[in-house]
């Protein structure tokens, strides 16, 4: 048996528990065996590695419910033209950086295929752990569907062996999709039900599938070791379509009328906010100059009224699990959603809970991830600030001083004489 202990910290577990003073946190064969007050925990006879956090704070790994790992930004011509591998070679760089930054877990909303995931299951590269959708489903014509009127077909989730595409209409025809995402190791579905910021043939308010199609590929997806449905879903007529087929969870939320959140607080539908999406839009917009001019117009029209939509439904008592949108701005700076979050109503405690345990729930993997218990997995984050006093300050990949993932540590900026074994 293989033993660490962290101490001389404090302890913000995800639950939504105080934080705890002179805590520490016992990990044995990469779980957790003990966690709370520092003299509270009985130490084994055996030799254990021990980690001062020098005064830090350890939370628990933090999880992003919506990432984009395949892709390094949202250069499509590049991506399309360079070869097939050289976009996989790229993603080891966008892996390592999200967990250096603290995301020990990540939901791939599109692009990552199972060679991806397994490459880290099996340690070939460092980066976070992974549940992929590998592709998105749309309609013809619906938000990814990157047809242009010159003819030409912009996808930035073009098909290739092991990412099928993601158009598919009628109800035979979404049935079918369904089973052949699964078939290429998909563990959860990712559909659009309304247009988008950034597709050029569409509005975000367009609602997409109807709810036939809608009904079929959730019944199609639960036959499947039960496996659930996320929703592209700006629009409110297609966010309460979505809610009314049994779709899990809602990504973006522009457009939330009462109706759309009183639906989502009776179903239990959690909300994925992406509340850096738009600002990151725009970013690369001044910045890169690589935002088509439809992208770039909507952005700035649904800027506010994204947060505003946003603190409604928190107010309402709408689960919210955090997520980013990665890479609408780089990969590394998915903790800027926390602040965002903040900003429209939520606390600092809120924050934290929706960026661990709620995350967690909306994985599906809260027995295992999301906060700091007894018999969970060791994935682990030290920050050097107080994130509930400067929640800012967790933007800063410099004060996460360690990241530990399932009990071995990926990322170590503590001082080396705070490390030793005994």
């Amino acid at each position: 048996m293989a033993f660490t202990l962290i101490a001389n910290a404090t302890l913000i577990d995800g639950t939504g528990a105080a934080p705890i003073t002179d805590a520490a946190i016992l990990i044995e064969d990469g779980r957790i065996r003990a966690v709370g007050r520092a003299d509270s925990i009985k130490l084994p006879d055996s030799d254990i590695t021990r980690i001062d956090a020098g005064g830090g704070y350890i939370l628990p790994g933090f999880i992003d419910a919506h990432v984009h790992m395949w892709h390094d930004d949202f250069d499509v011509m590049r991506e399309m033209t360079d070869p097939l591998s050289l976009n996989f070679f790229r993603a080891i760089g966008n892996m390592k950086r999200t967990v250096e930054a603290g995301i020990t877990t990540v939901r791939d909303a599109g692009g990552s295929d199972l060679g991806m995931k397994m490459a880290v299951d099996k340690g070939l590269v460092v980066g976070p752990r992974m549940q992929i959708s590998i592709t998105v489903m749309s309609t013809t014509g619906g938000h990814i569907d990157y047809w242009q009127p010159s003819g030409a077909n912009l996808d930035e989730m073009f098909p290739y062996p092991g990412r099928p595409s993601g158009i598919s209409d009628g109800v035979d025809g979404v049935r079918h999709k369904v089973r052949e995402i699964l078939r290429s190791g998909a563990d959860i579905i990712k559909i659009c039900t309304t247009g988008g910021v950034m597709s050029p043939m569409d509005d975000p308010q367009d609602a997409q599938y109807s709810m036939d199609e809608l009904r079929a590929i959730v019944e199609e997806a639960n036959a499947r070791r039960h496996t659930k449905v996320m929703a592209h879903s700006q629009g409110a007529q297609g966010t309460k379509n979505a809610v009314r087929a049994g779709i899990h969870s809602i990504e973006h939320g522009i457009f939330l009328d009462q109706e759309a959140i009183d639906l989502m607080l009776e179903a239990g539908t959690f909300l994925v906010p992406t509340l850096i999406a738009i600002p990151g839009i725009l970013e690369m917009h001044e910045t890169k100059h690589n935002m088509p001019e439809w992208g770039v117009r909507k952005a700035r029209e649904l800027l506010d009224v994204h947060k505003e939509s946003i603190g409604k439904a928190y107010k309402a008592g709408v689960k919210i699990a955090m997520g980013t949108d990665v890479p609408v701005v780089p990969h590394g700076q998915n903790l800027r959603e926390l602040c965002l979050m903040n900003g429209v109503g939520m606390s600092p405690m809120d924050v934290i809970v929706a960026t661990t345990r709620t995350a967690a729930e909306c994985l599906g993997w809260q027995d295992k991830i999301g906060t700091l218990e007894t018999g969970k997995l060791a994935d682990v984050v030290i920050s050097k600030i107080d994130p509930l006093a400067d929640l800012r300050s967790l933007e800063n990949v410099d004060n996460i001083a360690l990241v530990m993932k399932e009990g071995n540590i990926v990322k170590n900026q503590l001082v080396s004489p705070h490390s030793s074994s005994t």
